[in-house]
């Protein structure tokens, strides 16, 4: 056995014999504002994901490495680091290329993720409805035909056609962008016959005139926890990023309002993985499509400006910034804020702050959506249906 393959084994066995619940993480400073909240973020993704311990490497940089991403020199700490750990995996909070990827995982003799996989990895862990989980696999599929490109020996290797035997026939790499193109149309249409089914639910109703509002936010917001406590669903809810994925919707009695639908929707994140957006459009149909969107912020978290800046990028990118808007700033018994209503120079109400695990402020929030109800009431009324201006968290 020569010593090219010796080394493959050994690497091989390595791999097998490293802990696959413990995770290095990198985070690489380009000079961006909130690196220390990046940072934190990560190592809570991480955990999200099943790691069970983790050690954290950074590093300044002006400009990715086109080989590695980071430097060769940051490369050998993060080896050093992952052997110390017995790590089986190495998590990039950036978004690496296919051959950056490769490169890595050959340089690390591990498995190598950047964030857009880890958050897929999330979503495919967190997925409990049938709809939820072929979206995932839309996503995954879609990322996966991407890294199809000079990716591993296996997919090089020719095959001839049936029934012939000489000549070149189609790379393997081709027959899996095949299987892979033939998967993702099936998904794309099971999803579209959801849709609809989606579709006609809500034509019932707008035709009875049921006012309806989408729960929006940044991951652990408390979006489920006040969704519980305005509905009494009794939706899983959890301390961690992307507790529950599938769009839970409940029809409640709302004083001064009458009927209101609530949706709970998936929370978003920092650089959210256009794929997983794309895929979860359907979902986020019932936020498109929603009378008032209560955008739920982290009033204890110091990072809830920008937070509230990611989750209004994602709503522009699914058409959902036109939208009135009600910022709800939750978890007032951690930031020490009281419970309260407030309201802008023409009386109109900007903010409300709540506790969703206390139940403090609760009912200053029905009142407000009573109040937009009662507007859009009086709008449709005066036959103008143009919307209140959106309100910024």
């Amino acid at each position: 056995m020569d010593e090219s393959a010796v080394a493959r084994r050994a690497a091989d066995a390595a791999r097998k014999a490293a802990d696959p619940a413990a995770a290095v993480l990198v985070c690489l400073d380009f000079g961006g504002a909130g690196y220390e909240d990046d940072v934190a973020e990560l190592v809570r993704l991480a955990l999200s994901a099943g790691a069970r311990s983790s050690r954290v490497v950074r590093g300044r940089r002006q400009r990715p490495d086109p080989k590695y991403y980071a430097g060769s020199g940051k490369v050998a700490e993060i080896r050093d680091a992952a052997d110390a750990l017995d790590a089986g995996t190495v998590v990039f909070n950036h978004e690496l290329s296919p051959a950056q990827q490769r490169n890595l995982e050959k340089a690390l003799d591990r498995l190598v993720l950047d964030r857009t996989e880890l958050i897929l990895n999330i979503f495919a862990q967190r997925a409990r409805t049938s709809e939820g989980k072929l979206q995932v696999e839309l996503a995954q599929l879609q990322h996966l035909s991407t890294r199809l490109v000079r990716g591993w020996t296996h997919l090089e290797r020719q095959r001839g056609g049936l029934g012939k035997t000489g000549g070149p026939g189609e790379k393997q790499i081709e027959l899996d962008r095949r299987m892979i193109a033939v998967r993702i149309g099936v998904l794309k249409k099971k999803l579209a016959e959801l849709r609809k089914q989606r579709s006609i639910q809500r034509r019932a109703r707008s035709r009875r005139d049921v006012f309806s509002v989408a729960l929006v936010g940044y991951t652990n917001a408390g979006k489920s926890t006040l969704f519980n406590a305005l509905t009494r669903a009794g939706a899983y809810e959890a301390d961690k990023l992307f507790a529950t994925l599938d769009t839970t919707a409940r029809r409640v009695w709302v004083e001064g309002a009458g009927q209101v639908v609530i949706s709970d929707t998936v929370g978003f994140i920092r650089d959210l993985p256009h794929g997983l957006v794309a895929a979860f459009r359907a979902t986020l149909e019932e936020t498109v499509r929603a009378d008032l969107l209560l955008h739920v912020v982290d009033s204890a978290s110091p990072a809830r400006a920008r937070e509230s800046e990611d989750v209004n990028k994602v709503l522009a990118e699914i058409g959902a910034d036109a939208i009135p808007q009600l910022a709800v700033w939750n978890k007032t018994d951690l930031s020490g804020l009281a419970p309260s209503v407030e309201r802008d120079e023409y009386g109109r109400i900007s903010r409300v702050f709540v506790s969703a695990r206390t139940g403090e402020g609760i009912a200053g929030l029905r009142g407000a959506i009573a109040e937009a109800a009662q507007r859009r009431m009086q709008a449709g009324q005066r036959g103008n249906p143009s919307p209140q201006p959106s309100i910024q968290p």
